[in-house]
């Protein structure tokens, strides 16, 4: 943004234009930070590229602040009905004779007085046309209060002295493209509600528009209207003005073919940077639009009195006592009050290019996506709406099938009750039957046990008598076989190969009479032994 400004005012400077606007400075509370920020935007030559600044004041007062502060670049030219504007000077308007005492962060009776006069006299030459544009330095709303101002603040004063019954005015706090309105202004928290009408809100949102299109030149501009109440009312839970007067002058508004929209809820409207789509915001009341407004344009920020026919801007700021004096003071909201100044004064003459915003099919583009949106949001709720019938239904039924089950419980304890006796009965009478069919299968079992031992015991002798009747077939075997070997051998003397015979050995063939017959013998007493 200085960057900016400061190639307007090389530009400015090249083309020498005859018709820069003259803008008037007051210089506030002198006791504040009013003249350290003065000065400091004074030094700066090049601004005299873009206006002819007239500072209302004391030269003397400019004078004691320059040597206390060490800043010795700054001049002026004292300024009066007799004499010129100086076009490459700062002008310095007398507006009181008496010497004044210069104390730095004390609030004084003499200091809320020449802040008065400083005023009184701006208003005179922006009424007779010696100065296009005001721009107030921070005054104390408390020590120039008296007879000839009684009011809340600057934005009043000059609604009073310039307004009429007819026209409405606004304070709006401006940076950049962030512009935020306040419908109610300066007054107590507690009044707000019953401040709020209908009919407030439209008026106030046509100064709006009426201003961003003359003023800022904004063709067809979108407004954004902030809640009242937490949530914007939540549907009329935390507060009905949302449902009973902002949204009908919305509605009426659009209408007549106004590009407004909301209500918001202002904690997510500023916390999304949602305020990034519109060209100004309008909020209920003084805080809720200047908390988020100074927390993101502190340094920067500008308050401009839209409504009226003649064009007053201020720094954002109060008088900040607590650093006045001390050479530390922040210049560049003054600053910035003065380039606001000299801009609408030039768009209202028409001098410059106005800025154009995007053309209706795009705004129509923008309105569709916004309702397309809203849309969501109204369908994202029903289903919500659905989901909690659906489980209320659920939870009736869970209760209705538990209230069931009690009740079967329940019967069927007063059922047990009446046939415990009959039940405990049948059960030790079957458990008695149980016992006595388990002694029967025991004792069979235990039978049929002895039994199988008693014959194991009876054919234990048979079996060992068997066993060796086996043996001794076995062993007389063996011996047989030995004793036809030794007699096969004997016999072999008397063959015809030569070797002699065993006469007593049977022909080979023939059965020996003797051994045959005591074969018989003991096979026949093998078969009776193991008949036996």
């Amino acid at each position: 943004m200085a960057e900016n400004r400061t190639r307007e005012m090389d530009n400015s400077k090249q083309q020498n234009t005859p018709e820069k606007p003259k803008i008037g400075i007051t210089i506030g509370d002198y006791n504040g930070v009013g003249p350290e920020i003065i000065i400091k935007v004074m030094q700066d030559k090049r601004i005299m590229n873009m206006c002819t600044p007239v500072i209302y004041g004391s030269g003397k007062i400019l004078t004691k602040y320059k040597r206390m502060l060490n800043m010795e670049d700054f001049s002026y030219h004292q300024y009066n009905s007799n004499s010129y504007l100086n076009e490459k000077k700062p002008n310095v308007v007398n507006c009181w004779a008496d010497p004044q005492e210069v104390q730095p962060g004390k609030v004084t009776e003499s200091a809320g007085k020449s802040a008065y006069l400083s005023l009184q006299k701006s208003t005179d030459d922006l009424k007779t046309g010696n100065i296009d544009a005001v721009v107030t330095s921070p005054i104390n709303k408390a020590n120039i209060q008296r007879d000839e101002f009684r009011y809340a603040g600057h934005t009043e004063y000059y609604a009073d002295k310039f307004g009429n019954e007819n026209d409405d005015t606004l304070m709006l706090l401006c940076s950049d493209d962030l512009r935020v309105g306040v419908i109610t202004g300066h007054i107590p928290l507690s009044k707000v509600p019953s401040a709020i009408t209908k009919e407030l809100i439209i008026s106030k949102t046509e100064v709006l528009i009426k201003s961003l299109e003359e003023d800022f030149g904004i063709q067809r501009p979108k407004v954004a209207i902030l809640g009242l109440n937490p949530h914007a009312g939540e549907d009329g839970l935390l507060g009905s003005e949302e449902l009973e007067i902002i949204a009908p002058a919305i509605t009426e508004m659009n209408q007549n073919g106004q590009l407004v929209f909301g209500p918001y809820p202002a904690d997510g409207f500023f916390g999304t940077m949602l305020y990034k789509k519109f060209d100004g915001v309008l909020a209920m009341y003084h805080d809720q639009g200047l908390i988020p407004f100074k927390t993101l344009a502190f340094e920067n920020g500008v308050n401009y009195t839209a409504g009226l026919p003649v064009v007053r801007t201020s720094p954002d700021h109060g008088t900040a006592y607590n650093i006045a004096g001390k050479g530390i003071a922040n210049e560049d909201s003054l600053r910035e009050a003065i380039y606001l100044a000299v801009d609408i004064v030039k768009n209202r003459r028409s001098k410059v290019e106005r800025k154009i915003r995007p053309n209706a099919k795009q705004l129509l583009s923008e309105m569709k996506e916004e309702s397309k949106k809203q849309a969501q949001i109204d369908r994202e709720k029903d289903e919500q709406r659905q989901l909690e019938a659906e489980l209320a239904k659920q939870q009736a039924e869970e209760d209705r099938k538990n209230a069931e089950q009690r009740g079967r419980k329940e019967n069927f304890r007063n059922s047990d009750r009446s046939n415990f006796r009959e039940d405990t009965s049948a059960r030790q009478a079957t458990e008695e039957e149980k016992e006595v069919a388990e002694e029967s299968r025991n004792e069979e079992q235990e039978t049929s046990e002895n039994a199988d031992q008693n014959q194991d015991r009876q054919q234990r002798p048979q079996k060992q008598h068997q066993n060796r009747n086996r043996q001794n077939r076995n062993q007389n075997w063996k011996d047989r076989k030995k004793r036809n070997k030794r007699n096969f051998e004997g016999n072999q003397g008397g063959r015809p190969d030569g070797k002699q015979s065993n006469p007593n050995t049977p022909e080979q063939g023939k059965p020996n009479p003797d051994t045959s017959r005591g074969n018989d013998e003991n096979r026949g007493q093998v078969r009776n032994e193991g008949n036996n």
